[in-house]
């Protein structure tokens, strides 16, 4: 994951080169059934890290107490319908929901967007490092996330490709909910933005980051709720349709971008399941988080810096929701 903290306490890298070509195999059967896992096959990119080699660096993280980084243009990033810089424009107050486009096949489905982090999270570390509960445990609310090594941050990219999934769903007629847009000075808090889901009656809900792994623990995964049932945490009736949304999803994310699953989490498959995070536990309708891949990694982050690498993200992610809201 991209930090350690209220949600995102980093797996730790299970495979090692000896496992690779066996699990590599295994995960093609596995998520054979995943929308355009075909492509990723016949794309055939390694995503240029270590192999999954056991040997990689643990994960690189940001603290909430972290400075500030610096300002994370993002000049080249361009969406249809967008605003240019920003790949589409700021909506309604967070939890305000876009207004739905008069047809389209997601008309009447509402989805939530929730853009990890907030700019201004490194100005308020007294608020975002508040416990809150997460059902098996306490948490902080939240926390700035990461950034490449040159200072663009995980806050600004998640923002960004947020807003340009948003514009693809409202094409397709889907009203839109974000967690927050930049219109508050910090948070949510992580259980809020489970709340925010929850209270919409969302048909789908994805969560979005970009890790902060160490250099060569390269490409993306998506993070699915394990069951859990304690406290104010009953994740159980969400399991199996999040994982279908994150099927979904991962399958999509391959076919629009060409990027490989991690090699570094989840075996080869592009999905990891948790128990850990207060965003999943807390919701009570279909949720995942993906991870777009890794800002502390070069290559990766020069993807995850352009603006048509960040429309094609979007695009993926916007079909795997579309096809499980349409099975």
């Amino acid at each position: 994951m991209s930090y350690v903290g209220p949600d995102f306490d980093p797996p730790q890298p299970r495979r090692s080169p000896l496992r690779r070509p066996l699990t590599m195999a295994v995960a093609a059967v596995a998520v054979g059934a995943v929308a355009g896992w075909g492509v990723w096959q016949a794309v055939g990119d390694t995503g240029g890290g270590n192999g999954g080699s056991g040997s990689t660096a643990g994960p690189q993280t940001r603290s909430a107490t972290t400075p500030a980084p610096s300002p994370d243009p993002t000049g080249d990033a361009t969406a249809s319908g967008g605003d240019g810089k920003d790949g589409g424009g700021k909506g309604g107050p967070s939890g305000s929901s876009s207004a739905p486009a008069a047809t389209g096949p997601l008309k009447g489905k509402v989805v939530v967007i929730d853009p990890g982090h907030n700019p201004g999270n490194f100005q308020h570390t007294d608020e975002i490092n508040r416990k809150v509960n997460i059902g098996t445990t306490s948490k902080e609310c939240d926390t700035t996330g990461t950034a490449t090594n040159d200072g663009h941050t995980e806050a600004r990219f998640t923002l960004d490709v947020a807003r340009r999934l948003r514009t693809l769903l409202e094409q397709q007629g889907a009203t839109v909910e974000f967690t927050q847009d930049d219109d508050r000075a910090w948070g949510p808090c992580i259980d809020e933005r489970a709340r925010i889901g929850n209270e919409a009656k969302a048909d789908a809900v994805v969560s979005i980051h970009a890790d902060g792994s160490g250099a060569g623990n390269r490409g993306f995964h998506v993070i699915l709720p394990g069951a859990v049932h304690e406290g104010a945490a009953d994740t159980r009736p969400i399991v199996a349709p999040s994982r279908e949304l994150g099927e979904r999803v991962a399958g999509h994310f391959v076919r629009a971008t060409g990027s490989a699953p991690s090699n570094y989490v989840g075996d080869g498959t592009g999905l990891v399941t948790r128990t850990d995070l207060g965003g999943l536990n807390l919701s009570t309708v279909p949720k995942v988080f993906i991870e777009c891949g890794n800002m502390r990694d070069s290559k990766d982050a020069a993807l995850l810096m352009s603006g048509d690498w960040r429309q094609k993200a979007a695009r993926g992610i916007s079909e795997g929701i579309a096809g499980f809201l349409k099975n």
